[in-house]
């Protein structure tokens, strides 16, 4: 039987499979090359080094989470169907969801930068259209939800044998209803 020619595709694909269902810190050149049936040369020839490696299954990564949100969101419930698909990916791919929310992000130095970098564009009218809102007080409302699920799922990742997701959901719901509260008690925004 010939021998199979290792590429780089094969290479960053064993090592995202890795960190998916066993997390990153079993991301070694040793594993890799186990899992692909190979030796650890092939994998040095094409990763200059781990850190690329890593970059690399984080975009995947990125990507991957991107992907399933867009297939699990109710565009009738843009609001409330993000955040819930943010708490079912942290459950289903517990591994991913850290690695995604625990990476780097270059050049943010304020919650607004980091809103504007996380956030689409379209969710913020939503909000605004859906509580009667004004589209400053509706971003407000989505930055402090999604520190909150950020939070919640964090915690739901690394829990066994698990949260329910009812009681997930529901903790979200009453946030949202207690961040709106405030902001109309407030009338408004406290740091515009």
């Amino acid at each position: 039987m010939p021998k199979q020619r290792i590429t780089r595709e094969m290479v960053v694909n064993a090592a995202f499979e890795l960190a998916r269902t066993e997390g990153m810190e079993h991301v070694l050149v040793k594993t890799i090359a186990e899992r692909l049936g190979c030796s650890v040369q092939p994998i040095y020839s094409y990763c200059k080094n781990m850190d690329e490696l890593r970059r690399d299954i984080e975009r995947q990564a990125k990507a991957y989470i991107q992907d399933y949100l867009a297939a699990h969101i109710d565009k009738e419930n843009l609001f409330r169907s993000t955040g819930q698909a943010y708490i079912q990916i942290a459950k289903k791919e517990p591994h991913l969801f850290r690695m995604f929310i625990l990476q780097q992000r270059e050049g943010i130095s304020s919650l607004k930068e980091l809103y504007q970098a996380e956030t689409s564009p379209e969710i913020a009218p939503s909000i605004a259209g859906s509580f009667g809102i004004s589209l400053a007080e509706a971003r407000q409302l989505h930055l402090n939800m999604l520190i909150y699920t950020i939070g919640l799922g964090t915690i739901f990742s690394v829990s066994t044998p698990g949260i329910s997701a009812e009681e997930i959901f529901s903790l979200q719901e009453g946030a949202c209803q207690a961040f709106l509260n405030r902001l109309l008690i407030n009338g408004g925004l406290e740091n515009e």
